[in-house]
This record gives C-alpha cells, sequence and structure tokens, in this order.
C-alpha cells in the first residue's frame, strides 16, 4: 500500500518545492546558508554600500531567550561582517509576521550577545535587523524603510549602533532593489536577474530535489 503511494507523495512534494520563492523562509535560509556572495550581494543593495565584507553566515539560528520561560526566537539569517556588524536578515510573507515591536525584540536579542563579560559598553558593534516583507506593510510606496534613532529636540541623530530596515518586496522599480526584489519573488532559477540568487535557488529547487528523489 504504500509502494502505491510514494509517486503521488513525490509530486506532492514537487509542487510544493515549485511554489517556493525566497520570501518562502524555508528556501530562503536554505539558499543564503554560508552563502557569502549572495548576503554581501543583498546587503550591499539594501544598505546601499560597496563596502560590505561578510565573514559569516548561517541559516535558521536559533537564539534562547535568558529568562525562564522567555520567548525564545529563530533567526532565518544570521550575518556578521570584516567590521564586526551583525545582520538579522528576516522574510515575511504577512504583514504580521514583521511587526515593529518584533524588530525590537530580535534587535535586542542580537545585542545581548554581544558583549562577553568584562567587555565595555562602547565595544558593542552595530546590529542590523532587517524585515523582507513580500508586501508594503507601511503602505507609502518607497523600496526602503530604514529606521534610525534621534534626538526629537534637536533633530540629530543618536548613533547607538542600532538600524532597523524594512524592504518593500511588492516594489518593482527598474533598479537594484526592484531587480533583487523580483528575483525573490521568482519561483524559477532562469527567470532571476542576480546569478548569486539563481545558483542557491537553482541548487536546492532543481539538482537537490533530484538528488532527493
Amino acid at each position: 500500500m504504500a509502494e502505491e503511494k510514494q509517486p503521488q507523495d513525490i509530486r506532492t512534494v514537487e509542487q510544493i518545492i515549485d511554489d517556493m520563492d525566497l520570501f518562502d523562509d524555508d528556501l530562503m535560509s536554505m539558499v543564503f546558508d554560508r552563502n557569502i556572495d549572495a548576503t554581501e550581494l543583498l546587503l550591499k543593495i539594501i544598505l546601499k554600500r560597496d563596502d560590505i565584507t561578510v565573514l559569516s553566515v548561517v541559516g535558521q539560528r536559533e537564539f534562547q531567550n535568558p529568562v525562564v520561560g522567555g520567548r525564545n526566537i529563530r533567526l532565518d539569517i544570521l550575518a556578521q561582517d570584516s567590521t564586526g556588524k551583525h545582520y538579522n536578515i528576516e522574510v515575511q510573507k504577512k504583514p504580521a509576521g514583521a511587526h515593529i515591536r518584533r524588530a525590537r525584540f530580535h534587535s535586542s536579542m542580537m545585542d545581548s550577545r554581544m558583549l562577553k563579560e568584562g567587555q565595555e559598553f562602547s565595544e558593542l558593534s552595530d546590529s542590523y535587523m532587517v524585515f523582507m516583507t513580500q508586501t508594503d506593510i507601511f503602505g507609502y510606496g518607497i523600496p526602503i524603510y530604514t529606521i534610525n534613532r534621534h534626538f526629537e529636540e534637536i533633530d540629530d541623530a543618536f548613533d547607538d549602533g542600532s538600524h532597523i530596515v524594512y524592504v518593500n518586496g511588492s516594489y518593482k522599480g527598474d533598479d537594484a532593489v526592484g531587480k533583487l526584489m523580483h528575483d525573490f519573488g521568482c519561483k524559477n532559477s532562469k527567470d532571476i536577474y542576480y546569478m548569486e540568487l539563481a545558483k542557491g535557488v537553482k541548487h536546492f529547487k532543481e539538482e537537490a530535489l533530484i538528488t532527493a528523489i
């Protein structure tokens, strides 16, 4: 009986994988896990910087809450660059999963793990909490929303090194961000602009699937 169901099971798995794109956190985490080139590409485009050199990147990293009974989190992507900056990159299909207070919580969980006993607070590295949402959850139609703290009374930056960035996945401009968002919505690697992403998607959606079957 089990053998009769096997072809149907394979077709079901194939359909699920075929329908996935990089806004699915499972596929995104696999494509970016230990993928330095893809992570550097993404961060350079989103942060509009060419000087980022990623040293490490892991997918699906779990952070345990130090408080008994406290909420744990599982990060889609955790990366670190050559200057010590830390990056948490999350993808969300639904707005509820990218709540602004979730960004605050993720940022605090990253910060709490950066300093070792005896280190000064001034040694705390910069952290970037990046949410890539499939829809424009703020509704202003711009590609990227960058949030930094500032002094309200004097309208000056409060440079504590904490940064939160939201990327509008529905943005379709003819620029680097628009192409990146196009690629995140592609279900087929041959439709992807950036080779760094196409290679990873092809591996996990085509080559790895064939091997598994």
